[in-house]
């Protein structure tokens, strides 16, 4: 079908083509052949009347008229999907769909996991795909590649909804039998120990990472890991010491011969949000597992 002259099929080639920047990567995921990949760039080259890509050394490059069209082609198509193809109403007992969901394994001991657990018992069908926070959430959220972010209120996007979706209070995680501490720890012991942080795969810190270099306060670090499940297991029998989200922290500690303190240090809560595109405000599945989410939390 064409618009103004413009095979309206092509605008879906169009978009994988300038986000992949590739004709072979592109054909891939349109499921098409190079030749016939090629074929769609050309013609939209002929009525763009730009060369769209441009090949610089190995790579292909965007043209300055590509780079106006990439976010709002991703736009036009999100928005087509938002509110003309996903149906308005649905089934709960036979809905079979793929929620994507960028959060960290924090938020999911933390909250996610009652939640997904009590919405696949209401919609047995939905699968529930996700995602540790990348480099760029707020990009993929934006492309339509997840539908949505679990994220601490300082790093989600400005430009999209989101809801409040829980705190959490830091604590202190010792060793267990570490005769250093009994029921507290002095702001002195706190940095006079060595401490197990956390960094994103991305090196992206996590936020008490983040407050604490912010602050200007330095602390002796022992040990980095690279997942939040991580901490307790190199607190655990060592005379090390973490902090550790408080609802995460309780759960360890129930399982783990390590103990939870009050933290020493003043470091704000930490407040989670919850955030999905502006376009899929229309649809009515995700709008309902987003309620179910943040009503978890409530009950």
């Amino acid at each position: 079908m064409r618009f103004k002259g413009l095979d309206l099929n092509l605008l879906v080639a169009l978009d994988v083509l300038l986000s992949e920047k590739n004709v072979s990567r592109a054909a891939d995921k349109l499921c098409l052949s190079q030749s016939a990949t090629s074929g769609a760039l050309a013609r939209l080259r002929d009525y763009f009347g730009d060369d769209l890509l441009v090949q610089v050394g190995r790579k292909m490059v965007c043209t300055p008229r590509a780079q106006m069209l990439e976010a709002k082609v991703r736009a036009a198509l999100l928005q087509i999907d938002g509110t003309i193809i996903q149906p308005p109403e649905f089934d709960l007992a036979t809905i079979e769909r793929t929620i994507r969901v960028v959060a960290s394994d924090y938020v999911v001991i933390a909250e996610l996991d009652k939640a997904i657990a009590n919405i696949r018992r209401k919609a047995p069908n939905l699968t529930f795909l996700l995602n540790p926070p990348g480099s760029a959430p707020a990009e993929l959220l934006q492309r339509g590649e997840v539908d949505l972010v679990a994220m601490p209120e300082v790093y989600i996007a400005d430009d999209h909804p989101s809801a409040r979706y829980f705190a959490d209070e830091y604590m202190v995680v010792v060793d267990a039998d570490n005769p250093a501490y009994d029921d507290r720890i002095t702001r002195r012991q706190f940095f006079d120990a060595h401490h197990v942080t956390m960094r994103f795969a991305t090196h992206t810190p996590s936020f008490e990472a983040w407050f604490m270099k912010n602050s200007g306060v330095g602390r002796k670090v022992a040990a980095v890991a690279g997942s939040f499940t991580a901490v307790p297991f190199l607190v655990a029998g060592t005379e090390n010491i973490a902090l550790l989200q408080g609802k995460l922290a309780q759960t360890f500690a129930s399982m783990m011969p390590i103990k939870v303190l009050p933290c020493p240090v003043d470091i704000p809560p930490l407040v989670e949000h919850l955030q999905w595109h502006a376009y899929s405000d229309g649809d009515e599945c995700l709008a309902w597992v987003r309620q179910e989410i943040l009503s978890a939390v409530a009950d």
